[in-house]
C-alpha cells in the first residue's frame, strides 16, 4: 500500500487516532492539537499507512516586518517501524510546498549536531549549516 500524505486543518483532527511508534516526541494530546490546528500560520502534514500514521512534519509561518516571509521547520517525525523509506524527505518536501504556497521565501529548522539521520536529511536538500548558539527558557 502507497504511503499517503495529508495536510492537516482543524477538522482533522480525529485522523491522529492511530499513531505508530515514535512519530511523535511525547503521546498528542487533543487540546493542544486543537489548538495547534486552530492557529494561523500552523502546519502539519501526515503520512499515512492505511490508517496508520506513519509520519508527522509540523511549522509555522513567521511573517517578519523586515525581512522576508520564512517557514520554521518545528517537527520531522517518521515511525521506527517506517525509517529509511523516504517518508521523512516527503514530508519536507510537502511543508516546503505549502510554506512557498503561503509566500515563504525561506525555511530554517534546528537539530542536534550527534543527530545524524537528521543532519543526513536535511543535508540533502542542500540546508546551508550555520554555527548557532540554542538557549531554552522555562516560561513556567
Amino acid at each position: 500500500m502507497p504511503i499517503l500524505l495529508k495536510r492537516l486543518t482543524a477538522v482533522d483532527a480525529a485522523l491522529l487516532a492511530n499513531i505508530g511508534p515514535d512519530v511523535f516526541d511525547e503521546p498528542v494530546q487533543p487540546d493542544r492539537l486543537a489548538r495547534y490546528l486552530a492557529a494561523p500560520g500552523h502546519l502539519m502534514v501526515l503520512a499515512f499507512d492505511g490508517d496508520l500514521v506513519v509520519g508527522q512534519c509540523t511549522g509555522v509561518v513567521h511573517h517578519h516586518p523586515d525581512k522576508v516571509s520564512e517557514l520554521y521547520v518545528d517537527e520531522v517525525g517518521t515511525a521506527s517501524s517506517h525509517l529509511r523509506q523516504g517518508i521523512a524527505s516527503t514530508l519536507l518536501e510537502a511543508l516546503f510546498a505549502w510554506g512557498r504556497e503561503l509566500g515563504c521565501e525561506e525555511a530554517w529548522l534546528g537539530t542536534e549536531l550527534d543527530n545524524t539521520a537528521a543532519n543526513g536529511l536535511y543535508r540533502k536538500f542542500n540546508g546551508a549549516e550555520d554555527t548557532m548558539k540554542y538557549y531554552e527558557f522555562d516560561l513556567r
